[in-house]
């Protein structure tokens, strides 16, 4: 059974092990580390350095054999009414097997009922099919941002969709 908890260092050395390559790599975090690949150290110190803000959520999933998935939760507004999911990934011997589709859905409930959230937004890059329609099936829509985002990636243009589920 899957359930979210607090994100704890030594999750780190799982995570990052997880990314097999740098395109998955880039979709994941969409350039908010600099370098490929990361390390646990890299990992903890970005944290660390939001730790003393209360608007970062990092939240990790476990099952009965340890660490199988993580996300993070930030507020992008005042009022701390609207949430934004990022860094979502699945342990890779794990993807294909309904995983991400049971974290996200805790990760709303969280959101929904810890945070009070009523909205939460996510962005996804259109190169990510599979992602894609991860986060549709858990019930997110299409959204229409204040503008396109693009981000220069790899010598490629990749445009990252925004999706949003309204509580």
């Amino acid at each position: 059974m899957l359930q979210l908890r607090p994100y704890e260092a030594s999750d780190a050395e799982k995570i990052v092990g997880w990314i097999k390559d740098e395109v998955s790599f880039r979709q994941w975090c969409a350039d908010r580390y600099e370098k490929y690949p990361i390390t646990a150290e890299d990992m903890n110190e970005y944290y660390e350095r939001y730790a003393r803000e209360d608007n970062l959520y990092a939240l990790t999933a476990v099952d009965e054999d340890g660490v199988a998935g993580h996300l993070t939760m930030r507020f992008l507004d005042r009022e701390k009414k609207a949430v934004h999911f990022g860094f979502i990934i699945v342990d890779s011997s794990k993807r294909g097997n309904g995983y991400g589709k049971q974290m996200l859905k805790l990760a709303v409930q969280y959101a929904h009922e810890a945070l009070e959230a009523g909205k939460i937004t996510l962005g996804v890059f259109e190169n990510n099919a599979s992602a894609y329609h991860c986060y549709k099936s858990v019930g997110f829509q299409e959204a229409e941002p204040e503008k396109t985002e693009r981000y220069h990636i790899l010598g490629e243009d990749w445009k990252c969709i925004w999706l949003e589920f309204k509580l």
